[in-house]
């Protein structure tokens, strides 16, 4: 008797029905909060302009009436910051203020610019003032300024630590335990973490409470994604797959409006968190993977939920569905060597991981640097996501048309150019430069969106999974060093991370450059498919032509409304 594949029940149970549009729907919703974990640092580790606090400086200020910029006009320090002169934000005078002669009539007193000179200035001893602007963040809550300012690059890094860790373990029980079982439980795991988070009563816990929230973030985004295309035919998987990501842009959009009524930094941690502690109730509305439940050889399980599809789907299955069988189980084991064991899959493994640390770098680079330019961090992150949109839509425009490579390499060369252009601009060009760096963000969005599936393109099958998962964690170490290098470069020069983005994204276009062509190429199966891909190419053919003989020998035997041999 022939036996059937997924793919081939899944011809009449509907490959992208009614029951899989339904299910994509709800698991679209799962790449919405992500964009608030993922970039929340913006509004929630919001640095406002800062001074030291001074007790005597305080005391003058309550009786005089001033408000605090006076007050800091008066009294702090000015120092040459990159040859711009400001008000420094970790010193002060080291002064008696009643004996200055500081007075409510007569502010300046004593103070003149000679003797501003000569006062000695000292770190900050009482804490520091802040201009809130309306803002309550950690920064703020925790003083974490000057000396401490390093929490603020860790608050990201340990989320990508916790990224790094949980794409891992949770990929490992996708595998183990199923898609759907991982998926639930990485949103237990960010209900929990994600409350603890904005409970957090010092730095110290919520650094490792953020780790923990990361764990299981990445983890259960990436299940999503997996059961996802599992469940729909082989020409939506693109499509699907393109869309699922362009819903993060979604929450791009939504999180400034969220930030701009929610100005308590914990508050907003909550609302964050809240849809995941909702994604639970999915244990009712989502499936688990058919295709997962015969490579584990329960197929009595996967016949119940592809029967389930196709009445949802109101389509009648005429085929005998209990001979499905899983068409790509592989006996080969997979390891790091066979990722780097020869020449071409070595480059290939190159190449993909540095195109994902980079776009991890640049992305995330570009969106917290938002939170540093001084404008209306509203409009400007709200204007940058709505770049992101044309990017899914150039991609499902071209990949089929252009190809991979050619799209893939411009989308990085051009957010290359755009950070180099706009660290040129002057201020004075304010819209010119916001333009030029929404080029940029559109840029490095495709680059970032056509990695993932050009990567599940170039490794065989048998070690797909994993080649997807090493060069992916490069993109959580880009995570960890971004915001290292956007806070510290930036301290030296505004511009200069821009000048490393741009270098960086020139570099990952040209490299791409070095890829094969994958449009059109039937994926691999063996190592032998990348080295020698002409192979591959003639096995395609036979593959084809063997699948139309065995549609030609079964067809009397259905005309006839006998079973037909085993083939």
């Amino acid at each position: 008797m022939y036996s059937y594949t997924f793919d081939d029940i899944l011809e009449e149970a509907g490959k992208f029905g009614r029951s899989q549009k339904r299910i994509f729907a709800l698991l679209c919703m799962v790449s919405m909060p992500w964009a608030g974990v993922y970039v929340g640092i913006v509004f929630q580790g919001f640095t406002p302009e800062h001074w030291c606090r001074d007790s005597g400086v305080s005391q003058i200020r309550k009786s005089c009436g001033w408000n605090l910029m006076d007050t800091r006009k008066i009294t702090v320090p000015v120092v040459n910051t990159s040859g711009v002169l400001v008000h420094s934000q970790c010193e002060q005078y080291e002064l008696d203020w009643n004996a200055t002669g500081l007075t409510c009539d007569n502010p300046e007193s004593d103070l003149t610019d000679a003797h501003r000179s000569k006062a000695p200035m000292t770190s900050c001893k009482e804490g520091w003032e802040y201009d809130y602007k309306g803002r309550q963040s950690f920064v703020t809550e925790f003083d974490l300024v000057c000396a401490d300012a390093w929490v603020v690059d860790m608050y990201q890094a340990t989320l990508n630590v916790g990224f790094f860790i949980g794409s891992i373990a949770i990929g490992y029980l996708a595998d183990r335990f199923g898609r759907k079982t991982s998926f639930l439980v990485s949103n237990l795991l960010n209900g929990i973490f994600g409350i603890l988070v904005a409970w957090s009563p010092n730095w110290v816990s919520m650094l490792v409470f953020r780790a923990l929230y990361g764990f299981g973030v990445k983890g259960g985004w990436v299940a999503g994604y997996v059961l996802i295309t599992e469940l729909v035919g082989v020409e939506y998987r693109r499509t699907v797959g393109v869309i699922y990501q362009m819903f993060f842009s979604v929450g791009i959009l939504i999180l400034p409006l969220i930030s701009y009524f929610i100005t308590d930094w914990r508050w907003l941690q909550v609302v964050i968190t809240a849809p995941y502690i909702l994604f639970l109730s999915y244990y009712w509305f989502i499936p688990e993977s058919p295709r997962w439940l015969l490579s584990q050889h329960n197929a009595k399980k996967a016949v119940e939920i592809t029967e389930a599809i196709a009445k949802e789907n109101k389509k009648t299955l005429s085929k005998n569905i209990e001979t499905m069988r899983d068409d790509n189980a592989d006996t080969s084991t997979a390891s790091f060597m066979d990722l780097i064991r020869t020449p071409k899959m070595r480059k290939h493994t190159f190449i993909l991981s540095f195109n994902w640390f980079t776009s991890a770098v640049v992305y995330q680079g570009l969106i917290m640097r938002l939170g540093i330019l001084g404008g209306n961090v509203y409009i400007d992150f709200l204007i940058s996501g709505l770049v992101e949109f044309p990017a899914a839509f150039l991609i499902l425009f071209t990949i089929d048309r252009i190809g991979r490579r050619l799209p893939f390499a411009t989308a990085n060369i051009v957010a290359g150019a755009a950070c180099f252009i706009t660290a040129m601009i002057p201020e004075t060009m304010f819209w010119f430069k916001t333009a030029v760096a929404c080029i940029g963000r559109l840029g490095i969005t495709m680059a970032f969106e056509m990695v993932v599936f050009v990567n599940t393109e170039l490794y065989p099958t048998f070690v797909r999974n994993l080649g997807v998962s090493v060069c992916s964690t490069l993109c959580d170490i880009g995570g960890i060093v971004a915001p290292f290098l956007l806070y510290r470069l930036a301290a030296i020069w505004l511009e200069l991370p821009l000048i490393i983005f741009g270098a960086l994204a020139f570099l990952a276009g040209a490299l791409v450059l070095l890829l094969p062509e994958t449009r059109g190429v039937p994926l691999p199966d063996t190592i032998d498919d990348i080295e020698f891909p002409e192979k591959c190419k003639e096995k395609a053919l036979r593959s084809k032509e063997l699948r139309r003989k065995e549609m030609i020998m079964l067809l009397p035997a259905a005309m006839t409304n006998k079973e037909p041999e085993t083939v």
